[in-house]
């Protein structure tokens, strides 16, 4: 399917960009007030506010009348009244074409945070037959090969360890860090050497705004 551009906005959310269109996926609330601007299509992983924040959206839609956004039906409820049939609601092992990318769903719940805590609906996606994959929060592997993961390096609910598996579970060629915004300029450096070194895919970080070829 050729190249793509894939862009590291904040925290969560990657642009991807081909023919002319833009997809963004999860421009959440640690994310840059711009990060759905020029997106012909939206796509959320879950409900929480790093991955979802639902003025921005509202804006998104209200701003052109062409966007349209997919996403799990807890996302979904907050947004389709106000904007009918432009939100629409997929889970596990559907398919679906947005802004001129092919598009699969993959997982069902958010990684376990505290025994304590009941698990919310999650949703990956998996870009163009592989050529990306956004897991959300969830250390979810596809069941086709992935060329460009998109790694969530840091969070509440993992450790390293579950992060450096996930990389030789998943075996992409390359991974990219996102879910990135609570670790520090400290601990990067630590972050990049054991996944680099120990995941056995290459192992690449992009800052904000920055974009690479896929």
């Amino acid at each position: 399917m050729g190249t793509m551009k894939l862009t590291k906005k904040s925290h969560a959310c990657v642009r991807l960009e081909k023919g002319g269109r833009t997809l963004v996926l999860d421009p959440g609330g640690f994310t840059e007030e711009d990060a759905t601007v020029g997106a012909d299509a939206i796509l959320v992983t879950h409900e929480h506010p790093d991955h979802f924040d639902e003025g921005r959206l509202r804006a998104a839609l209200d701003a052109d009348p062409a966007v349209e956004i997919w996403t799990l039906a807890s996302v979904a409820q907050q947004l389709s009244a106000a904007f009918p049939g432009r939100v629409h609601t997929v889970g596990h092992g559907d398919t679906f074409t947005a802004a001129g990318f092919d598009v699969q769903v993959h997982g069902e719940l958010h990684a376990v945070i505290h025994p304590d805590i009941p698990r919310i609906t999650n949703v990956g996606f998996l870009v163009d037959g592989g050529k990306v994959f956004h897991p959300g929060d969830a250390l979810t592997v596809p069941d086709q090969q992935v060329e460009t993961l998109m790694l969530p390096v840091m969070a509440p609910w993992s450790k390293i360890s579950e992060v450096i598996d996930y990389v030789r579970e998943v075996k992409p060629q390359r991974a990219y860090d996102i879910h990135d915004a609570l670790l520090t300029d400290l601990a990067r450096p630590i972050y990049d050497h054991q996944i680099g070194a120990l995941g056995g895919a290459e192992h690449l970080r992009l800052a904000p705004g920055a974009s690479a070829e896929v």
